[in-house]
């Protein structure tokens, strides 16, 4: 019973319903909260001006919430909710559900009436703080709602069940417990209350008092008041209108509100909506013992996971101690290379040290004696020792030019540790599937005969092999940036067929797929080299050119009887390498003046081509053209178009120049240099101009020839 609590409290108040009313989107509100939540709307919100424009559709009319003008409260998701427009500010208080409710500004006047039946101001509208629903009140106020008799009695026998002991009603301070209980009084009395409140003589010796538990018994058995008709309080509902959903009474029926309704017996359908009740309470029966299981189950995992934690940790710092030991190993080895090494670089060098020295002093000393040789003054004795000195020196020189005086050694280590393989597999150290329930899918084969290129779009289809017996979930394809660069997914999905569009033209793209599954992740297939057209092929587009555009010769020819410029894109953007086209002019009267070249995606449609930063133009009349971007008009060109002219766009992405051409003829300078990004071709026509577009043309002789030459 305790967890039916929170259905027993009224979102406003917090506290126990008293005297609830049901608002028809089926929630209930306590009558004095409902009064309290009222607001005031327009008059052009009354139920009266809605009927009267035929919006209405019922004597509750439902508004959006942003014609209330209520103030959202996003820490309680209610919405807030002001006194009377006529009232003033005051602050407002929070329920313990969450909703502000703005208290009235003053007591309300004295009046026998109850909540219900107290008058309302006019056009007064409320809005349910569950479901947010808002709805204007009719003429009869909170009395249009009917009450909630069935959760009165609810309320009632839990708060009963709830007391632990019955107390007296009368005493003053700390109430004693209660004796006796009067049935016609209807009020518990401890035994001193009893003699002094209920003596046992005169009227009062007729009542019958009973003990405390059996009154308590004789209040649940009580019979309750039986709920009247919300239109006519005096009848009691006798029928029930199964397309309004609500009981009515017999004199309803004869106003003739539910004429053409179907009506049952009250009786009967309060029987067939307790057996549909109960049926559906069996469901949700079975719903909250399965969600009762399974939260065991979830608390069972819980604990589970906190062991399985702990185990995996200890396994995971045992694998990489064990790393870490074997690449201490490792090091010490290598370190032991190092000091090998290094001694043996020592070793060579010391020895060639004490070899040069010894021959060092060997060849001072010969020095020494034929300087005291040349000193001698005895020609015959000189000529005797004088060849074979010669001779000695000579030899003794050749000997230190024969790489003595060359390092044998040198002095970096001619040892480098490549630890790269190391450090990518460091880096790639992850967890692998250990339960794997199945195996990962077949490598896909890529079907030749169906993968192929047009413009710069690309299709690829693929399929699993012929034998394989592991299901693929999905597929993966991946493609190159067209310049050998990484490989980028570009389809992630269960189709077997993908076409990618906004490739480079003239580019070479590298593709391959591989499939998937739960347990992981299959080989890529082999590679597909796939070659977009080094040339464009395409049409103007209808679906964003502006309206005034008129279409024919399969898209590629247009024209626009407008006054005002109209703006038409080509299908295919450009972003890199060169592209020409040209366009023929069709039809030109009265000296207009078109505008040719390339625009971004979303240019301007309703202005002259180059009026605004989205595009770069060449506008021309029939004696000179003009250079046109964010609407600056440079580069004036002499020579302009009549009936036939050719205009030709030659925008080349590698050198980021765009050039403009008439009958062949380079028109004016280059137009515009530094342009990069994606382009569409572009016109922008009025007055009947009538163009026609040819694609799919190679780069001009003489350009592609000063191109290499530059």
């Amino acid at each position: 019973m305790e967890e039916m609590e929170e259905e027993l409290k009224c979102p406003v108040c917090g506290s126990f319903y008293r005297e609830p009313i049901i608002l028809p989107c089926s929630h209930n509100l306590c009558q004095a909260c409902a009064r309290n939540i009222l607001v005031q709307t327009p008059e052009s919100e009354s139920p009266q001006s809605r009927r009267a424009s035929g919006s209405g559709v019922s004597d509750y009319d439902y508004l959006d919430l942003d014609k209330m003008s209520l103030y959202s409260e996003a820490d309680s998701g209610y919405g807030s909710y002001g006194g009377f427009a006529s009232a003033p500010t005051t602050p407002c208080q929070k329920s313990p559900n969450g909703v502000r409710v703005f208290p009235p500004a003053m007591p309300p006047p004295a009046t026998h009436l109850s909540p219900a039946l107290a008058p309302v101001p006019r056009n007064s509208c409320i809005t349910c703080p569950q479901c947010h629903r808002s709805l204007i009140l009719d003429d009869r106020g909170l009395r249009g709602f009917p009450k909630n008799r069935v959760l009165e009695g609810v309320i009632d026998r839990y708060q009963q069940s709830k007391a632990a002991a019955l107390k007296c009603q009368l005493c003053e301070k700390a109430p004693k417990e209660a004796t006796v209980m009067c049935e016609q009084c209807d009020v518990f009395y401890c035994d001193p209350c009893r003699l002094r409140c209920h003596p046992p003589r005169g009227p009062l010796a007729k009542h019958r008092l009973v003990p405390p538990a059996q009154g308590r018994v004789s209040r649940r058995l009580s019979p309750r008041k039986v709920s009247t008709c919300t239109d006519h309080e005096l009848e009691n509902h006798s029928m029930y209108c199964v397309q309004c959903k609500m009981p009515v009474c017999y004199q309803c029926l004869e106003e003739g509100k539910h004429s053409s309704h179907e009506v049952k017996a009250l009786g009967a359908m309060w029987k067939l909506h307790k057996s549909q009740l109960s049926q559906a309470l069996n469901g949700l029966s079975d719903r909250a013992k399965e969600a009762k299981e399974f939260l065991v189950q979830l608390r069972n995992m819980v604990q589970q996971i906190q062991e399985n934690s702990v185990e995996f940790e200890a396994c995971l710092v045992a694998q990489c101690d064990a790393l870490i030991d074997a690449l201490n190993r490792r090091k010490a080895q290598l370190l032991a290379r190092v000091n090998k090494e290094h001694e043996h670089k020592l070793k060579v060098v010391r020895d060639q040290i004490s070899h040069c020295t010894v021959k060092l002093r060997q060849t001072t000393g010969l020095m020494e004696y034929c300087l005291e040789v040349i000193k001698e003054n005895d020609p015959s004795g000189f000529l005797q020792i004088s060849d074979a000195l010669i001779r000695r020196v000579h030899l003794t020189e050749d000997q230190w030019g024969k790489g003595t005086l060359t390092p044998r050694m040198t002095t970096d280590f001619d040892l480098s540790l490549d630890n790269s393989p190391l450090l990518q597999s460091i880096h790639q150290l992850d967890f692998v599937q250990v339960k794997a329930s199945s195996p990962v899918p077949a490598t896909p084969i890529l079907q030749l005969e169906e993968c192929c290129t047009h413009n710069n779009s690309a299709t690829l289809s693929w399929k699993q092999p012929p034998l394989s017996t592991v299901a693929a979930e999905g597929y993966i394809l991946e493609l190159d940036d067209g310049s050998g660069g990484q490989f980028r997914e570009v389809y992630v999905g269960k189709e077997t067929m993908c076409t990618v569009d906004g490739l480079h033209f003239n580019s070479t793209y590298n593709a391959r797929v591989k499939a998937f599954n739960k347990t992981g992740v299959s080989p890529y297939s082999k590679t597909l080299v796939l070659q977009t057209s080094e040339v464009a092929w395409f049409a103007f587009d209808p679906g964003s050119a502006h309206s005034d555009i008129i279409f024919s010769n399969d898209n590629l020819t247009v024209t626009c009887s407008s006054y005002d410029d109209r703006v038409v894109l080509g299908k295919t953007g450009f972003s890199k390498g060169v592209h020409y086209w040209e366009l023929t002019i069709d039809r030109y009267d009265n000296h207009p003046d078109p505008a040719f070249g390339v625009a971004r995606i979303d240019v301007m449609k309703d202005v002259m081509l180059g009026k605004d930063d989205k595009a770069w133009a060449m506008y021309v009349d029939n004696n000179r053209s003009w250079f046109m971007h964010n609407n600056s008009h440079t580069n004036r060109t002499e020579g302009g178009i009549t009936k036939g002219a050719t205009i030709g766009v030659l925008l080349d992405l590698n050198r980021k120049t765009l050039t403009f051409f008439i009958n062949d003829e380079q028109q004016g300078p280059i137009a515009f240099e530094n342009v990069e990004g994606l382009f569409f071709p572009a016109v922008s026509l009025n007055r009947n101009v009538q163009v026609t577009l040819h694609t799919g043309l190679p780069v001009p002789d003489f350009y592609s020839s000063r191109a290499s030459i530059a």
